[in-house]
């Protein structure tokens, strides 16, 4: 079979990844989590797509236990030998996104950075991740989420923000922005950890804060919350405007 797009960028790119400048803001998107669990260190953490691991490594560090979960192989063994450098334990499992068999496990679920979700090839594929976390969910626990902001797209080049943050020898291009379906489809050409150079046609799904918001309560989440998500700096004083290009959620499930 085929691989998907995201499968064939995560092959071989922990080191790169690593390199990409939206990785720099861990300490500060930790803080944040950190107060909207109120420094609970008895609670268990799944990380849906946790990459190599950035994130999970620094509550690891402050005394919460955590599980992450990855599609690709090479990025966990990225994370893996992050964490051991780091001396910490943190549970990381080879995993499906939209194929999780947790049920009510877990008092916080993380699905950030674009950790599968949204990148699925079909919005029925991108839903099966949002249930997963509602399922992997206790009674009452939280789920931190961002995603691509829908309202971006509708004022912005994405093509020209995507080049502007990207390395020095990686590079979007023939890109169209679908308003039909809200993808966002482009060329995307790197180099990977191998130095093996790579085009990939990607296809990534852009939502609406209205459209979060019903799925989401579709699943049994309320008191559900939509913020600006800038780098580093995620607060709940941040109002989500056209200017941001990823948007924050925060949801609880009954």
């Amino acid at each position: 079979m085929k691989k998907q797009w995201y499968e064939e960028l995560f092959e071989n790119f922990g080191e790169k990844y690593e390199a990409e400048s939206f990785t720099k803001g861990t300490t500060g998107e930790v803080d944040f989590i950190e107060k909207e669990i109120n420094y609970d260190k008895n609670i268990r953490i799944l990380d849906i797509g946790c990459g190599t691991g950035r994130h999970d490594i620094e509550l690891a560090r402050r005394g919460y236990t955590v599980t992450g979960i990855d599609l690709s192989e090479s990025m966990l063994n990225k994370a893996r030998a992050n964490a051991k450098a780091a001396g910490v334990q943190i549970d990381f499992q080879r995993a499906n996104a939209c194929q999780l068999k947790f049920n009510n496990e877990f008092d916080l679920v993380l699905s950030v950075c674009e950790g599968a979700f949204p990148l699925m090839e079909t919005d029925e594929m991108n839903y099966q991740i949002l249930q997963n976390a509602a399922r992997a969910l206790k009674s009452g626990g939280k789920y931190i989420l961002t995603t691509l902001n829908g309202l971006f797209p509708l004022h912005h080049s994405t093509e020209d923000f995507v080049n502007d943050a990207a390395t020095s020898d990686s590079f979007s291009r023939k890109n169209t922005f679908d308003l039909m379906t809200f993808r966002y489809i482009s060329e995307y050409e790197f180099v990977d950890d191998l130095g093996i150079k790579k085009t990939l046609h990607c296809s990534e799904r852009y939502y609406v804060p209205s459209e979060i918001t019903w799925l989401l309560k579709s699943l049994g989440f309320t008191e559900i919350t939509i913020l600006g998500c800038e780098q580093g700096a995620w607060s709940r004083d941040d109002k989500l405007t056209i200017e941001d290009f990823e948007m924050l959620v925060v949801a609880q499930k009954i």
